[in-house]
């Protein structure tokens, strides 16, 4: 039961801050496609999107963060202790209990985001929304490619990457 909780919540956890963001920002993009664009902005939004859905959709989401996050949560499953349990979607996420590489990689997306966020947020509309646009594009890409990794596993095949686990798995100790 533990190993089955430990699944969903960490997957369900990752997958509910991406639709926490997508709620969010999604507003903002309607409203600027909902506007008047000129044709510059058309053009942004077009190629805008389009680079998200390929960069962060695709090669950011697809291929790396969703199947490192299922394969992840089915390790977690398979040697469960409560603060990895409790935390699940961090875990999941490599926040912790990661390589040194993977920890490091993980705290500057979530860092980065963070300044981007910040930086966007000051933009004026249409612009603002146009950028937000991409976003919930390539978040939406996101979440459904954590749901496909997952029904995937739960069908037998495992996320074709590497978990990136600590060498002691036992041991929260350095992480």
């Amino acid at each position: 039961m533990t190993a089955v909780f430990a699944r969903v919540w960490g997957i369900g956890g990752v997958v509910l801050l991406l639709a926490q963001a997508i709620v969010r920002l999604a507003p903002r993009a309607l409203e600027a496609v909902r506007s008047e664009l000129d044709v510059v902005q058309w053009v942004a939004l077009v190629l805008w999107c389009a680079f998200m859905a390929h960069a962060e959709g695709l090669r950011g989401f697809h291929r790396r963060f969703s199947p490192r996050v299922v394969a992840r949560a089915w390790a977690l499953a398979a040697a469960p202790t409560p603060l990895r349990v409790a935390l699940a979607p961090m875990f999941c996420m490599s926040l912790f209990a990661a390589s040194r590489r993977g920890r490091i990689v993980a705290w500057s997306i979530v860092l980065g985001v963070a300044v981007l966020v910040a930086i966007v947020s000051r933009f004026e509309q249409p612009w603002r929304g146009i950028v937000d646009a991409g976003v919930v594009l390539g978040l939406g890409i996101g979440a459904a490619s954590i749901v496909l990794h997952t029904v995937r596993a739960m069908g037998g095949t495992p996320p074709p990457i590497d978990p990136d686990l600590p060498v002691a798995l036992g041991s929260d100790r350095a992480q």
